[in-house]
Order: structure tokens, then sequence, then C-alpha cells
């Protein structure tokens, strides 16, 4: 029997001078006040309470131990109150690394709202585009655009999948030439993401399966928007995912090029310290960003690719 339980029966019928009333109280039937109280007795080897056929009173050892319980109970109260409290209103520091481009023009609108909604916390957002390990560096929730890990020490929660598209500016297709196919692409200035895992190849696929192409690497970059804006200018072929790309595809400053090869889908993750999956903020963190990037420009993916 839970001792806390066994305490409150205890105490409410030494408040209400029998079984009956403090079964009532709590909600319980009379016999099951009564195991309660028996229990505590058998526990602490010493009897509370002293029963006659009309009276229940505290013995002298129970009163001794009423007041004990009145104290134990009200700390212990007051204390659930206050963890209740930091559920709802949780406080302390929140940090959280994110890539940079993501970062600045996606996750900020998302931080500003998120504070306004939990004005106790104290939030820490810093922007990198290296992959970090949230341990090593003691951030709550690290944000990324990857392929999802598996991990001893880590949890990933999968936020939206983002798609990623080949893009060129009108300027550099009249100049150079539209690829027809992937290995063509060796012979055009292809700007490349530097930390990505394949090296100076892109793997696309097809209706026919994947296809791991070799590139001509004009520019490489840790940085999507770098990459972006030298395709804008005409710099060469770029992959990038869509959510960076979709106002200049809109305006008409870049196209996308070999659309029916598609490049890998990513995942946009939240990644954190397995001891810190029952953290409420960062659940409320991740759960929040979930909800907003739906709204987001440029994560829809064709299904249909």
């Amino acid at each position: 029997m839970d001792k806390l339980d066994c305490m409150r029966a205890f105490k409410l019928v030494v408040e209400h001078g029998g079984y009956a009333a403090a079964a009532r109280a709590m909600g319980l039937s009379r016999s099951t006040a009564s195991k309660y109280v028996s229990h505590l007795e058998s526990e602490l080897n010493t009897q509370l309470l002293v029963r006659n056929t009309r009276t229940v009173r505290p013995s002298e050892t129970g009163l001794a131990f009423y007041d004990k319980c009145i104290t134990l109970l009200s700390d212990f109260d007051e204390a659930s109150a206050a963890i209740s409290q930091l559920q709802d209103n949780p406080q302390g520091r929140l940090r959280i690394n994110a890539p940079m481009s993501f970062g600045t023009l996606h996750l900020s609108p998302i931080v500003a709202k998120f504070m306004r909604l939990h004005p106790s916390l104290h939030i820490e957002v810093k922007l990198d585009d290296r992959m970090i390990d949230p341990i090593e560096e003691g951030f709550d929730i690290s944000i990324r655009i990857s392929e999802p890990q598996v991990s001893t020490s880590l949890i990933t929660k999968e936020i939206a999948q983002t798609e990623h598209l080949i893009c060129a500016s009108p300027e550099y297709i009249k100049t150079a030439g539209q690829p027809q196919h992937p290995r063509e692409l060796f012979h055009h200035r292809c700007l490349h993401y530097g930390y990505s895992n394949s090296g100076s190849h892109w793997q696309l696929h097809d209706s026919n399966g994947e296809i791991s192409v070799p590139i001509a690497c004009a520019m490489r970059s840790n940085n999507g928007e770098i990459l972006r804006d030298a395709a804008i200018e005409a710099g060469g072929i770029v992959l990038i995912p869509r959510f960076l790309a979709v106002d200049a595809l809109e305006s008409g400053k870049l196209r996308e090029v070999l659309p029916e090869f598609k490049p890998r889908h990513a995942m946009l993750c939240a990644i954190y310290p397995r001891n810190r999956h029952l953290s409420r903020k960062v659940q409320l963190f991740v759960q929040f960003v979930i909800e907003q990037i739906g709204s987001v420009p440029g994560w829809s993916v064709d299904e249909s690719a």
C-alpha cells in the first residue's frame, strides 16, 4: 500500500473521530480506510489508534505521529503543487542548437512565439551548421536537417520531411544550357553543400531507381543561403532544400533543373539527450515546433516523387 495514502487515512480518522467519516472524506469504503491504518500500524510496529465500540482516538504514540503526519503531508502537497506549476509554467534555461539558414529564416519566429507563451523560460539559441553532440556541448535540444540517426544516448524526434531540389538561374541555363541527364552535371558548375556526407556526388532517384552522380564543384559552402545566392547570380547549379529556394522559384530567379530526378528527402529532426525526454520544457518546445512548421513555406513534399 502507498504510505502516503495510509498516512492520509490515519490523519482523517483522527480528525473525524472515526473510520466512516474519514472514508467518506477520502472517497473510500470504511473497510479500505481501516486497512490503510492497520497497514501503517504494522509497518511502524506500534498501535496508533485506540478503538472501542463507540470511539476511535489516537494513542499517545499516535498523537505524536499525527503531528508529524500533518507536517509531512503538508510539505508533500506543497511540493506537488510547485511541481505542477512548473509543469504548466516551465522555468529555467532552455539551450537550443540549430542550422544557420533554417534558424534565421524559420526557427527565429517560432522561438519568439514560444518565448511569449512561456515568459519564465530563459532561452539560448546557437546557430551552427556543423553537426554537434548536444550532450558534449550542453544543449537541451538540437534541430537538424538530416537522415534520422540511431543512438543509445540521444533521442531523435522526426518533425517534418523536407524536399530538396536542383535549381539554377534562367541566366545560367541560357548561357550553359539545360542538362538533360544527371550525368551531364559533371560538365556544369555545381554549388555543393560542404557538410554533405556524399562527398562530391549527388544522390538522385527517378522511376528507375537511385543514381549517384559525380559533380564538378565550382563552389563549396557549409551554408545553404550562400549557395542559393550564388545560384541566383548565375554561379551554377545548386542542390538545396525547398524552403531555401521557394521565394526565388516563385519570383523566377531560380528554375528547377532535372525535375524528374529527385534528390533524397531529408528530415527535420529534434535531437536531445535521453535524460531530457521527460523534461517538460523540451516536450513543449518540440511539440510547438511541430505545430508551427506546418505553416512554414517550402515544407510541402511532392508525394508523387
